[in-house]
This record gives C-alpha cells, sequence and structure tokens, in this order.
C-alpha cells in the first residue's frame, strides 16, 4: 500500500474527526434548528401541528412590513457600498495616495466597530439635540433632515459596511495582472472607461460575495434600528422583540418569524452562489499592479474621495473618544473634561471589561482549532461525510445573529442540557456564528500548501496526527491567524446573539454599551466604546505583526 492510499484510509484518525465534528455540529446547530422548525408549526395550548404563526405573520401588514422594510434598507446598503467601496479599493491600489497605510487603518477600523456604536454617534451629531444639528439651527438657523428612521439607518449601516467591499476588491486586485491594464491603455482603453470595462468583470465574483456578506450583516443588524429606526421597524428587532417582550412576547410567533429568516437568507445565499458560480475563473498575476502618481484632476479626485469618504466614516468613532472624556450630567454632556466616566464605567461594568476577553478569547482557541481540522478534512479528505460537514460549517454564516441566539436559548434551556444563563452558551453561539470565518481562510490557504509534504512526512515515519500538527497546521498559520483576527474583532463587537444569550455575570463590553445608551449614561457608553476601539486596534497591530505588514484584506 502506498503513502497516498495510507492516508486515504477510511478508518483512520480523520474518520473520528470527522465524525466528532459532524456530531458537535448535530448538537449545538442541527437539532437547535429543527427544534426551533418544531415549535414553529405546534401549537402550545394543544400540541398540535399549525402553520397559525406563519398565517399571523404574513396576514398582518404590521409584521410583514417589517420584511419588506429589512430587504429595502439593505439592498440600498448593499448598493451603495459596492458603488462606495469599489472605486476606493481600485484607487488604493492602482494610484499613490498620500498617508495611505494611515488611512487604510483607518478604513478597517471603520469596518470592525459594531454598527450600533455608529448610530449612537451619529445620534449625539446629527439627533434632535446633536452638535451639528444646534451648530446649523443656532448658526445658519437651518433644520437639516432627522437621523432617525431609515435614512439614519442606510447611513450608519453604510458608513461601517462599505468598508468590508474595500477589503474584498482590495484582495482581489491583488491577483490582478498588470499586464492587462497595460495591454488595454495601449489600445486607448484608459481611466474610467478602463475601471469599467477591464477591472469591474475581474472582479465580479468578489463583489458577488462582498455584497453578500454586506446584504447578510445589514439584515441582521439588530442594534441599529433599536436606537435610531424609530417608526421604521426592521425584522430583527421584531424577532427579539416577540421573543423576549416585557409585554409577554410569544416563542412560538418568533420561531416562526425565525423560520422565515433562515429561508430567506437561504434563498438569497443559492442566489449568490448561483452567479458567481456562473462568473468563477482564475487569475494568477505575475505582474501586480504597481501605484502609480496620478496627475492633474485625477490627482485630486482620488484624494479628496478618499480622504472625504473615510472622514466621515471614521468621524463617529473620533467624537466618541472625545465625548469620553467630557463631563456629563445626566445625558447631558456639560463644560469641563475628566476621566469620571473611565472611573464610573470600570466601577459598574468592570467585569464586562474582563468578560469581553474571556469568553471571546476562550472562543478563538475553539475556533482555530476545529478551523484547521474542518478545513483539514473538507480539502484533503473529500468525501461524502466532510462535504456535509463543509455544508452545515456554512449555516451560522447566513443565518442572522439573533436567530442563533434563539435556537440556542429553545434548545438547552431546560433538562438534560441546561445551559442557558451559563458562559458556556455564550461561548457556543460566539463559535457557531464566528467559525465560518477562519474556516474559509484556512481553507484558502490549505488548497496552496502542496499535497507531497503530507506524502514525504508520511514517508519518514510519521504518523498521520504528528504530520498534520508538526507540518501542515504551522503552514496554514497564516491563514488561521488571518481568519483568527477578523473572528475575535467581530466577537468583541458582537450584540445580537450575546443580547439574548446573556445574563449579568456574562455581560460583554457590547452588551454594555448597548445598556448604558438606553439607560442614556451617555459617557459611560462612550468610554466602554473607546474601550472597544482600543482592543480593536491592538488586534490590528498584532494582525500587522504577525502578517508582517501585509495588507489586510479578504
Amino acid at each position: 500500500m502506498n503513502i497516498k492510499q495510507k492516508i486515504q484510509e477510511k478508518h483512520d484518525v480523520w474518520s473520528l474527526v470527522t465524525l466528532l465534528v459532524l456530531g458537535l455540529y448535530g448538537l449545538f446547530l442541527v437539532y437547535p434548528l429543527f427544534n426551533l422548525f418544531g415549535q414553529s408549526v405546534i401549537d402550545k395550548s394543544t400540541g398540535n401541528f399549525t402553520l397559525a404563526y406563519f398565517y399571523k405573520f404574513f396576514s398582518k401588514p404590521y409584521y410583514f412590513d417589517t420584511l419588506i422594510n429589512s430587504f429595502k434598507v439593505s439592498s440600498i446598503i448593499t448598493f451603495l457600498s459596492v458603488l462606495l467601496g469599489t472605486p476606493l479599493a481600485y484607487f488604493f491600489t492602482r494610484y499613490k495616495i498620500r498617508g495611505k497605510s494611515f488611512v487604510r487603518v483607518l478604513i478597517i477600523l471603520s469596518s470592525m466597530s459594531a454598527p450600533f456604536i455608529g448610530a449612537y454617534s451619529w445620534i449625539l451629531l446629527l439627533g434632535r439635540s446633536g452638535v451639528i444639528t444646534n451648530f446649523f439651527k443656532s448658526a445658519l438657523g437651518i433644520h437639516i433632515p432627522s437621523i432617525y428612521g431609515f435614512s439614519g439607518i442606510f447611513i450608519v449601516q453604510t458608513m461601517v459596511l462599505y468598508p468590508l467591499i474595500f477589503l474584498y476588491v482590495s484582495g482581489a486586485l491583488k491577483n490582478v495582472d498588470n499586464s492587462l491594464l497595460e495591454a488595454s491603455e495601449n489600445l486607448g482603453c484608459s481611466g474610467t472607461k478602463r475601471f469599467f470595462v477591464i477591472v469591474i468583470p475581474l472582479i465580479i465574483p468578489t463583489l458577488l460575495a462582498g455584497g453578500l456578506l454586506v446584504f447578510m450583516r445589514s439584515l441582521a443588524d439588530f442594534g441599529t434600528p433599536m436606537l435610531i429606526g424609530e417608526g421604521f421597524r426592521t425584522f430583527p428587532v421584531t424577532i427579539f422583540e416577540e421573543f423576549i417582550s416585557e409585554l409577554g412576547g410569544d416563542d412560538g410567533f418568533a420561531a416562526a418569524i425565525s423560520i422565515i429568516a433562515i429561508i430567506i437568507t437561504t434563498i438569497v445565499f443559492l442566489i449568490q452562489r448561483y452567479f458567481a458560480t456562473r462568473k468563477q475563473f482564475t487569475m494568477n498575476s505575475i505582474n501586480k499592479i504597481r501605484p502609480i502618481e496620478a496627475k492633474g484632476f485625477t490627482r485630486i479626485f482620488i484624494h479628496f474621495y478618499s480622504y472625504i469618504l473615510v472622514g466621515l466614516s471614521i468621524m463617529p468613532q473620533i467624537y466618541i473618544f472625545y465625548t469620553s472624556f467630557k463631563n456629563v450630567n445626566g445625558t447631558v454632556f456639560v463644560p469641563g473634561y475628566s476621566f469620571d466616566s473611565y472611573t464610573n464605567a470600570f466601577s459598574k461594568v468592570g467585569r464586562a471589561i474582563s468578560n469581553t476577553l474571556i469568553i471571546p478569547g476562550i472562543s478563538l482557541v475553539i475556533i482555530v482549532f476545529f478551523a484547521a481540522l474542518i478545513a483539514y478534512i473538507t480539502v484533503r479528505r473529500r468525501n461524502i461525510f466532510t462535504s456535509i460537514v463543509d455544508t452545515i460549517s456554512m449555516v451560522p454564516y447566513i443565518v442572522p445573529g439573533s436567530v442563533i441566539g434563539i435556537t440556542l436559548l429553545i434548545a438547552f434551556n431546560k433538562p438534560p442540557i441546561l445551559l442557558s444563563g451559563t458562559m458556556l452558551i455564550m461561548v457556543i453561539g460566539l463559535v457557531l456564528r464566528r467559525l465560518p470565518y477562519t474556516i474559509r481562510s484556512s481553507v484558502a490557504i490549505l488548497q496552496q500548501i502542496p499535497y507531497n509534504i503530507e506524502e514525504a512526512a508520511l514517508g519518514l515515519g510519521s504518523s498521520k496526527t504528528k504530520a498534520f500538527f508538526k507540518i501542515t497546521m504551522p503552514m496554514m498559520a497564516a491563514g488561521l491567524i488571518s481568519g483568527a483576527i477578523l473572528s475575535w474583532v467581530t466577537m468583541i463587537t458582537e450584540l445580537s446573539t450575546a443580547i439574548l444569550l446573556y445574563v449579568g455575570r456574562t455581560k460583554t463590553l457590547t452588551v454594555a454599551v448597548y445598556t448604558e445608551i438606553i439607560r442614556g449614561n451617555y459617557g459611560i457608553a462612550a468610554a466602554l466604546s473607546t474601550i472597544m476601539a482600543v482592543l480593536t486596534v491592538i488586534s490590528l497591530l498584532i494582525f500587522n505583526k504577525v502578517s508582517k505588514g501585509d495588507d489586510i484584506s479578504m
């Protein structure tokens, strides 16, 4: 028997790993989803099968309109994010821009913050008593439009989500051969025409992937519409209110809405995959794009566009940082500066800060370990079972965070497996939500590692397990670390799942910021938001150190 046959033996350690992963997904994802479906079609009072909950949703405009609203705002945000992020990525790749490295950090930082924090800061700036609102009213006599409602949601989310398109397109442009651009210029196709005729068709698969992520993130966002939506109700808010309502929500109805959300996001995902597959092709960049110096009006426009757009997206975080040092009287910032907000933050919600390091920290270790295993069995051990693992692992990617939280609470709120109120259920929720990110980046890097390296290790007497941990996993480090950093940053800013799963002793920074905003403790909220921003910056610096200065992209 040759070495390759040994690796592909059916009954070996990787078969056991596959069964273990399937078992864990079955317990913590498949079982809760089936349990959720059961609750949505079973009448609680009679125990009989019913579609009454679904009929209630589609028959009442009050509920059905929330679905229309979510699709409306998510579609517009996706379109605007692509419209803003694609040219910005092209400018950064094609041209020399003053302060490019610093501006890139600001772009990434704005993308890594929780959207609802942006909503909170825009309220401070453009709310009814906001700084900018009051300035225009008192100094110029102009009443600017309200930040609340539909317009506020799409402004806030677009400023947070367009950087994701920037990161995706930046990664795609690294694979575009500069010879194509040079050839097009020799044929008379340059400037704007080249961008639309040559560049856009080359990156369509990336735009579809980035657009899907933006759409899913926008559709699942709970905090932003909750804070500034007012009369403009969205799907995630309805799910939350029906499941956890002080006036007595309906679990069965919340489950039915959650099932509708899963069906819709799955359909959107399949449509995106269909078009992405049809447009898919491979590019090998031998001669990578090298930035050139723009001239004349083009140079002015590129710098103006980049600085203004990035300035608008980072402005809310800068203002939050500023207000965290201002004195506060109730819900009003007053003259004078101090560290009182930070003192109060540490005294009142100090545990939330430690929880934000401990809970995502534990989750991150689990994510990295299982991402490496899942990536390996789906790439190196292709069979029907590993294909099932590959498919199941992507389910949390398309399921809204609030739905994940609801499924876990419904499934594990009673014996024999009672997890509600524990730190463990928080960890499970975060792992399920963010594991797909690290799996995808790990798969991408593993596909580039030659298979014969493992064959050589086995030929020298190494066991399969030892070859994986000593040879393959270290070579996967770049993909693992890249996905882990993105998972970490999104975990410390996670709200939609955490808001449903937390209790007092497991409250995280994101939940603490949200609750302090709701209570009107704006100084404490600003201080906690700043602490979260600092954690994000530290994470990005670590990534930059480990990746040896490579630009972050997707």
